[in-house]
């Protein structure tokens, strides 16, 4: 009996030793729990916190990737653009340069032809000053040539004859009544002295051409007189007498040439003995050389 109390006080000893470990197994089960559980909350909120911060951070990265589409097509876009651009531009210089290298070309060709333009106006000046200083030399010879008949004529009347210049040529008019008596074509010995006169200024000028023009008034002569048909072989036969004259006493005959303008060719019109007086004359007409004058005017 005593042996079963004591076994069953043992029993009861090591089963209150059981419980008590059980209970202090439990209550460090239920400290797991709570810390298993705590944690679990933990892990639960950090969950919530990571799904948000996950939902934010896609959001952020989805406006990201949107955000780069959209730069990626404005990227390419420009990119096509300044292609575009850049083959207009090319296309543009390319042009720009032909154009360029034209107009420098007829800048050139303008050059040049300025240069011929430049060289040929310095020629015709050249030739233009030589064509005034030719033209100086004329007038000077033809006003010295005009003084030396004048003045070798001054012991004769102003009413017998005349000495000018018209057109660039000197012109000595004598009168009828100094050469001729009416109707004839023989020259009279004061005419002739005026004549011989003349023809000493002329030999010191060889050069000289000389032009003698008969001129009658509009009486008509007597048909047959002295061998002459009328007022122009009158006017041609004194011209010719002139001539031989002017020839006699040394005057180059190739110098010399005689005309006759009968009376086709007046001072003065009218039918009074005045005016037909004025009519009847003989012209000796002097032209300078004008050889040079004509090469430049040529060469023009």
């Amino acid at each position: 009996m005593e042996t079963r109390a004591t076994e069953a006080e043992a029993a009861k000893a090591t089963a209150e030793e059981k419980m008590a470990l059980m209970e202090e197994d439990r209550k460090k089960l239920d400290a797991q729990i709570r810390e298993l559980t705590d944690e679990a909350s933990k892990l639960k909120a950090d969950s919530a916190r990571m799904g948000e911060l996950y939902r934010r951070n896609k959001t952020l990265l989805d406006d990201l990737f949107d955000k780069y589409d959209r730069l990626d097509k404005t990227y390419n876009q420009l990119l096509s653009n300044s292609a575009a651009e850049a083959g207009t531009l090319s296309k543009n210089l390319s042009e720009k340069e032909k154009q360029l290298l034209a107009m420098e070309q007829n800048l050139l060709a303008n050059k040049a032809q300025v240069d011929k333009l430049s060289a040929d106006l310095q020629s015709r000046e050249q030739r233009v000053k030589e064509l005034e200083k030719i033209l100086e030399d004329k007038d000077k010879a033809v006003n010295d040539l005009k003084n030396s008949v004048s003045n070798a004529l001054l012991s004769f009347k102003d009413s017998d004859l005349t000495v000018d210049i018209r057109n660039g040529k000197v012109y000595v008019s004598l009168s009828e009544k100094l050469l001729f008596k009416s109707g004839s074509y023989a020259v009279d010995p004061k005419g002739a002295e005026a004549l011989k006169k003349v023809a000493n200024v002329l030999k010191t000028q060889p050069d000289i051409s000389v032009m003698v023009e008969g001129h009658t008034d509009d009486v008509p002569i007597a048909k047959g007189s002295g061998g002459m048909d009328d007022n122009w072989d009158l006017s041609v036969l004194r011209a010719t007498s002139i001539v031989n004259i002017l020839a006699k006493e040394g005057v180059n005959p190739t110098k010399l040439t005689a005309a006759g303008r009968g009376e086709f060719v007046p001072i003065a019109t009218g039918k009074t003995p005045e005016i037909r007086q004025k009519n009847r004359r003989t012209e000796i007409i002097l032209t300078p050389k004008l050889d040079e004058l004509f090469k430049i005017l040529e060469a023009n």
